[in-house]
C-alpha cells in the first residue's frame, strides 16, 4: 500500500511567544535539536515506507516550508491555503491532490511536535497500516504518564487488533478529572496524528459535513502551479467552513480507531513543556546560548544573543530574544499567549515579526532607528536576488560589508565589493543580487519621511511578491 505523508505547517505557536512569532511560527524554529521542528518531522519518516509527502500551509510561511525542505532534500509538494480553515479542509485538500497515487493511505502528522523515540513511532505507525487498510480511520492515541490538563483525551473501546475502537473523545479535562483518567488506564492523549485510506477520508467528510467536501472540492479543480507551490481557488476556499477534523469527522465516525502510541511525544505547547523535554543540569535548569547560573533550580533559561544571568531564583522561564526580555513563572507560562495578544491588539510590531527578519532571499536585521532614520543588516544568499523596487518616501546607501553585489541603480547596473557602497535617492528603481558563492553582507541606511515596510513599489521578483 502506497503510504502519503501529509505534513500540517500552519499554526502560529503563540504560547512560545517571544521565540515563536506570527511571521516565523515555532515549526520553522529549532527547539529540541539542530533541526527545526519542520525538518525533524520529515526526517521521522525515514523509517517508513513513504511514497511521497505533501507539506500544507499558508502563503506567508511559504518561503520557510520550501527552504527547509530543500535544505534535507525533501521537498515535495506544498499545497497553499490563502485562509486558514482548521484540519478538516487541510486534510481534505491533501487527500484530493493525492488520489492521482492510487488512494493511498494519509499519515497526518503535526510539523510542530516532538518525538523523542522514533523507533517507537516509527512501530505505532507500521502496526497501524492493516486496520487503515481495512477502511478504519486511524488516530494516535499517546500513553498518558500525568494527568496533563493541557490536551484532549481518547477513551479506548472495545480491541480491534493493535487498537482499540473510540468510545468518546473529551475536550480538556480538570486536573481531578485528569487524574481519574490516568488512574483508568483507558485514556490516551489525543495526538492529532492520523492514518487512512484517502478515500474513506473523503467519504466520510462528505458523509458528515458535505459543505467542506464540497468547498474543498471545487477548489482543487481550479488550482494553478507557481514554481515549488500548489495554490487552490482563493475565492471558493475562502468560503469553506472552518472546522477541526475531530469535530467534523473522527466523534462522528462509525470507524474510528485508536492506537497507542509511547514515544516520548510533545507538542511543546508552552514553555513548561519544553523545559520537561530539554536536557537539565544537577539542579534542574535546562539553558542555552549565554547563560551564567547561581543558586537556580528547575529552570528554563534560553538567550540568542545577551549575556543572561539570573541568580537566587527557581522554577522561572527566561527567554531573551534581540528585542524582547521574558520572564514567567512556569506556573504560569500559559498566560504567555494572553500577554502576545495584547502586544498584538496594540499593533506592535513584537508579536509577528522578530528584530531579524526571514526573507526567501535571506535576512535583515534591523539594528538601529530613529527620527526619520533605520538602519539594518541585510544577509542576500547566493544566486539570490532582492525584487526590482523603488520606494516613495526614503533614500538608501548600501555598504558591502563582506561578499560581492550586483548592483541596479537606476539606468546603471554594476558590482560592488567588501567597502565599497552606493547611494539611491528617492523614486529611483533599484535592485540587488548576491552572483557569488557565499553570503553577501552589507548595511543599509535608510533615510526618509516613512520607512515601514509597505514603501515598496515592486515591478519585478523572482519570488512572486510582484503584481501580475
Amino acid at each position: 500500500m502506497v503510504i502519503c505523508a501529509v505534513i500540517m505547517a500552519g499554526g502560529s505557536g503563540t504560547r512560545l511567544w517571544p521565540l515563536s512569532r506570527a511571521a516565523h511560527p515555532k515549526q520553522f524554529l529549532a527547539l529540541h535539536g539542530d533541526d527545526t521542528m519542520l525538518q525533524s518531522t520529515v526526517k521521522r519518516l525515514e523509517g517508513l515506507n513513504i511514497e511521497s509527502t505533501i507539506t500544507i500551509c499558508n502563503e506567508e510561511h511559504r518561503f520557510f516550508v520550501a527552504e527547509q525542505l530543500r535544505e534535507i532534500n525533501k521537498l515535495g509538494s506544498i499545497i497553499l491555503e490563502p485562509v486558514g480553515r482548521n484540519t478538516a479542509p487541510a486534510i481534505a485538500l491533501a487527500a484530493l491532490s493525492s488520489q492521482e497515487d492510487e488512494d493511498p493511505l494519509l499519515l497526518v502528522l503535526a510539523a510542530d511536535h516532538v518525538i523523542q523515540d522514533e523507533v517507537s513511532f516509527t512501530k505505532s505507525v507500521v502496526d497501524a497500516i492493516p486496520l487503515a487498510e481495512s477502511g478504519k480511520l486511524v488516530t494516535f492515541g499517546i500513553v498518558a504518564d500525568n494527568p496533563n490538563t493541557g490536551y484532549g483525551y481518547i477513551k479506548k473501546g472495545e480491541s480491534q487488533g493493535p487498537g482499540f475502537s473510540v468510545d468518546t473523545f473529551v475536550e480538556k479535562p480538570s486536573f481531578e478529572i485528569a487524574k481519574e483518567y490516568l488512574k483508568s488506564g483507558d485514556y490516551f492523549w489525543n495526538s492529532g496524528m492520523f492514518l487512512f485510506k484517502a478515500s474513506r477520508y473523503l467519504e466520510e467528510l462528505k458523509k458528515y459535513r458535505p459543505d467542506i467536501y464540497e468547498a474543498c472540492r471545487l477548489s482543487m479543480k481550479d488550482t494553478s502551479k507557481d514554481n515549488d507551490f500548489l495554490r487552490v481557488n482563493e475565492a471558493v476556499f475562502d468560503a469553506c467552513p472552518s472546522e477541526s477534523i475531530d469535530y467534523a469527522v473522527m466523534e462522528k465516525t462509525d470507524d474510528a480507531v485508536v492506537v497507542p502510541m509511547d514515544a516520548g511525544w510533545s507538542d511543546i505547547g508552552s514553555w513548561s513543556s519544553l523545559w520537561n523535554i530539554s536536557e537539565k543540569d544537577c539542579n534542574g535548569n535546562a539553558a542555552q546560548g549565554d547563560v551564567i547560573l547561581h543558586d537556580v533550580n528547575n529552570s528554563y533559561i534560553r538567550t540568542d544573543g545577551k549575556l543572561v544571568a539570573a541568580i537566587g531564583v527557581d522554577d522561572l522561564v527566561i527567554v531573551s530574544t534581540k528585542d524582547v526580555l521574558v520572564v514567567a513563572h512556569k506556573d504560569s507560562v500559559q498566560d504567555v499567549k494572553i500577554v502576545s495578544e495584547k502586544i498584538k491588539s496594540e499593533s506592535r510590531p513584537e508579536w509577528k515579526h522578530h528584530r531579524e527578519v526571514y526573507r526567501p532571499w535571506g535576512k535583515y536585521d534591523s539594528i538601529d532607528s530613529g527620527a526619520r532614520y533605520q538602519v539594518k543588516r541585510i544577509t542576500v544568499k547566493p544566486g539570490a536576488k532582492l525584487s526590482l523596487q523603488m520606494h516613495h518616501h526614503r533614500a538608501e546607501h548600501w555598504v558591502v560589508v563582506s561578499g560581492t553585489a550586483k548592483v541596479t541603480n537606476g539606468e546603471k547596473t554594476f558590482i560592488l565589493s567588501e567597502n565599497e557602497s552606493t547611494y539611491i535617492p528617492l523614486g529611483v528603481v533599484h535592485a540587488m543580487e548576491n552572483p557569488g558563492k557565499v553570503d553577501l553582507e552589507l548595511i543599509e541606511v535608510q533615510s526618509g519621511s516613512y520607512l515601514g515596510e509597505d514603501d515598496i513599489v515592486r515591478f519585478k521578483d523572482r519570488y512572486g511578491r510582484a503584481p501580475k
